[in-house]
């Protein structure tokens, strides 16, 4: 019932979004969404982000390639502006709080932090902007996780699986242990499709 939701959430997101541009992150890259070649290895999965009422926000798309995994959402009532958001280590979105996510995906023990010498723990993206009406079609990168085709050892995807999380506040992407982000405002168990 929760993919029929997020399916429905998506399409009817991509309808209202269309010929919005995808949001840059003040100052920060984001990738652009995967190319694909024929023949290249390909893993998908995807989350139904809820907020802290339950309700169904916007859905998270993860593809892996040759590239790394890249982490496409489109998402609908948030608050203006930008939000930390990460790969969390548990399968579990239990609201308001979404502390049930644990802590950032982590399994090289780094420091939290995209600008961290310490640093990136393998569920750290990119900040998410949010526009003035609450929404965002936001596109990264991540290079350090996987679906399963890259590095066994950062499988998102692994016994207990995984979460991603959107926070109050911006990540500054280099304090420990979650650039000050604030709290949880959104989660979806990511599942592999």
């Amino acid at each position: 019932m929760q993919r029929a939701a997020a399916l429905r959430l998506l399409t009817l997101s991509t309808g209202i979004l269309i010929g919005l541009t995808p949001v840059g992150a003040h100052g920060s890259e984001q990738a652009a969404p995967p190319e694909q070649t024929l023949g290249q290895p390909q893993r998908s999965a995807w989350a139904a982000l809820q907020n802290a009422s339950g309700r169904t926000v916007g859905v998270a798309i993860l593809t892996e390639d040759s590239a790394g995994v890249h982490v496409h959402v489109q998402a609908t009532g948030l608050p203006p502006g930008a939000h930390g958001i990460h790969i969390h280590e548990m399968a579990v979105c239990t609201p308001p709080d979404f502390t049930s996510a644990g802590d950032h995906f982590n399994p090289g023990h780094r420091e939290h932090g995209i600008q961290n010498m310490e640093g990136p723990h393998a569920g750290d993206l990119e900040n998410l902007v949010v526009e003035v009406n609450g929404t965002t079609v936001y596109d990264a990168l991540n290079t350090i996780a996987s679906l399963g085709l890259g590095n066994p050892a950062a499988n998102i995807l692994d016994g207990n699986g995984s979460a991603l999380v959107v926070h109050a506040n911006q990540d500054d992407n280099i304090s420990d242990p979650a650039g000050n982000s604030g709290e949880r405002i959104a989660c979806g168990v990511i599942v592999q499709s």
